[in-house]
C-alpha cells in the first residue's frame, strides 16, 4: 500500500518536521497521522471518487522538502502581472514555501496580517488556535489529514472586526524543482464581523518535472463579513492538484469561491461550504478548460444549516481533444433551515467527439419551505447556431470560438472585481484558440 510509505516518511522524519514548523502547526499531526493511518487515501469505492484513483497519483518516488531549503532568486523581479488596472498586493510562494524575502512594504489597516502562515502562528497564537484546522475536515477526505502532516508553513490573511482591505491581494504559487516534488500547501483566510477581503491565486510551474500539491483553503467569513476568493490554474500536463476548500459563514456574510481551470494534468477540487448563520450568502463556481488527455474533477457540498440562506453553484466545462470532466455538486438543507433559496448548474461542452464528462447533480431536502433547483447540461455545439453565424460571413473557427465565448461568460459574470474579469475573458479567448493562457508580461511564463 502507497500509504504505508508515507506513514514511514512522517514516523522518520517526524522530529525534523516539527523543528523546521512552529508549536501551532505541530499542534494537529498526532490527530491528522491517526485519520490517514485509519482510512488511507480516497478509493473509488467511494462515491465520490468513481473516476480518479488518488492513491495512484501518490504512487511516483517524489521528493519533499522537510528541511524547508529556501528558494534561491526573486520572484518579485520575474513576475510582473499586467492585468490592465488591476492593483494588487503581491505574495509568493515557492512549492510549499512562503516567499519572505523581498517583501513589499505594504500599509494595512490596523491589525491586519498577511504572510506566512508559520509567522502568524506564532505572533497571533490565540487566533492561529480559534481557526486552525477548526473547519477543515481531516475525514472528509482523508487528503486533508495527510496535508496537515505534512505542511510546515503556507498563507494566511487576517482582518479584523470591522476592516474592509481595499485592494486586492494576489498569492502566486509557483512550482519549481528539477526533481519530481511532493508540496503541501496551507492557506488560511479569517474575516471577522463586518471585514472585507478579496484574493486571487495563480498557479504557475516553472519546471518540467513532475509535480503533486495538495492544498488545504479554510475560509472563515464573520457576521457581515465579504470575501471574494478566486483561483486560477495555469499549470503545465505534468502537474496533479488535490485541493480542499472548507467554508465557514456567518449571519449576513456572502462568500464567493471561483475556480478557473485554463490549464492542468489532474485536478481534483472539493468545496465544503456550512452555511451556519441566516441570511448567509454563498457563490461557488468554476470554468473549465481542458483539452488533451486532462482530467478535471470537482465537487461542491453546501450545507444550508439555518433558516433564509442563500446558495449558488455554477460549473461550466469546456472540453476538446481526449479531455475528462466530473463534476458532483450536493446541496443539503437541513430541517431546520426554512426559506432556503439553493440553486445548482452545472453546463457541460464536448467540442470534440472523444471528451468525457461525468455529473452528478444531488439535492437532500429535509426543509419544506424552501425553493431549491438543479440543472444539467451535456453536449455540442448547437449546429444550427453554428450555421446562422457561418450564413453572416464568420469563419467556421470564428463561430466556434464565439459560441465557446458565450458559453463560458456565465461564470465570469460572478467575478466581483471588473478589471479582472476583462483580464479573464481575455484568457478565456485566448485558451479556446488553443494558447497557453498567459497572466500578462511574466518572465515565469514565457
Amino acid at each position: 500500500m502507497i500509504e504505508s510509505q508515507y506513514i514511514d516518511i512522517f514516523n522518520q522524519y517526524r522530529e525534523t518536521i516539527d523543528s523546521k514548523s512552529t508549536p501551532g502547526l505541530n499542534s494537529m499531526r498526532d490527530k491528522a497521522f491517526e485519520v490517514f493511518k485509519e482510512q488511507g487515501f480516497p478509493t473509488k469505492k467511494l462515491e465520490d471518487y468513481l473516476y480518479l484513483d488518488v492513491a495512484a497519483e501518490f504512487l511516483p518516488d517524489y521528493a519533499l522538502n522537510i528541511n524547508r531549503v529556501p528558494f534561491k532568486g526573486n520572484p518579485y523581479t520575474a513576475f510582473k502581472c499586467e492585468v490592465p488596472d488591476l492593483t494588487t498586493n503581491t505574495y509568493f510562494v515557492l512549492n510549499d514555501l512562503f516567499h519572505t524575502e523581498h517583501l513589499p512594504q505594504i500599509e494595512y489597516p490596523n491589525g491586519v496580517f498577511v504572510g506566512s502562515l508559520s509567522d502568524f502562528s506564532v505572533q497571533y497564537p490565540e487566533v492561529f488556535a480559534t481557526y486552525y484546522g477548526q473547519i477543515a475536515d481531516m475525514e472528509k477526505p482523508s487528503v486533508t489529514a495527510f496535508n496537515t502532516m505534512f505542511v510546515q508553513d503556507g498563507f494566511v490573511i487576517y482582518v479584523p472586526k470591522g476592516v474592509i482591505v481595499e485592494q486586492p491581494i494576489q498569492l502566486i504559487n509557483i512550482l519549481k524543482s528539477k526533481f519530481n516534488y511532493l508540496v503541501n500547501r496551507r492557506i488560511l483566510i479569517i474575516a471577522e464581523d463586518d471585514a472585507q477581503v478579496k484574493l486571487l491565486i495563480c498557479d504557475h510551474t516553472v519546471d518540467e518535472s513532475q509535480f503533486l500539491v495538495t492544498q488545504v483553503t479554510e475560509i472563515f467569513a464573520g457576521r457581515n463579513a465579504i470575501v471574494d476568493y478566486y483561483d486560477m490554474e495555469e499549470n503545465s500536463d505534468k502537474v496533479t492538484r488535490l485541493t480542499n476548500t472548507f467554508v465557514k459563514q456567518m449571519e449576513s456574510s456572502s462568500v464567493l469561491a471561483n475556480n478557473l481551470t485554463f490549464n492542468t494534468g489532474v485536478s481534483r477540487n472539493n468545496f465544503n461550504v456550512k452555511l451556519s448563520g441566516e441570511h448567509a450568502e454563498a457563490y461557488v463556481c468554476g470554468m473549465i478548460i481542458a483539452d488533451r488527455n486532462q482530467y478535471v474533477d470537482n465537487f461542491a457540498f453546501l450545507d444550508h444549516l439555518v433558516p433564509n440562506c442563500t446558495s449558488t453553484q455554477l460549473f461550466k466545462y469546456v472540453l476538446q481533444d481526449e479531455a475528462t470532466g466530473s463534476f458532483c455538486g450536493r446541496i443539503r438543507v437541513e430541517k431546520d433551515a426554512q426559506k432556503t433559496m439553493a440553486y445548482q448548474s452545472n453546463n457541460n461542452l464536448c467540442v470534440s467527439p472523444n471528451a468525457r464528462m461525468y455529473a452528478k447533480p444531488q439535492l437532500e431536502i429535509y426543509a419544506d419551505d424552501v425553493k431549491c433547483s438543479h440543472g444539467l447540461t451535456t453536449g455540442q455545439l448547437d449546429e444550427e447556431a453554428l450555421f446562422y453565424l457561418r450564413s453572416r460571413g464568420i469563419s467556421e473557427e470564428n463561430a466556434r470560438l464565439m459560441l465557446m465565448q458565450a458559453f463560458a461568460a456565465g461564470v465570469l459574470e460572478h467575478v466581483r472585481i471588473d478589471s479582472l474579469k476583462e483580464r479573464l475573458t481575455e484568457l478565456v479567448e485566448k485558451r479556446f484558440k488553443g494558447e497557453r493562457a498567459r497572466c500578462g508580461n511574466c518572465e515565469i511564463c514565457k
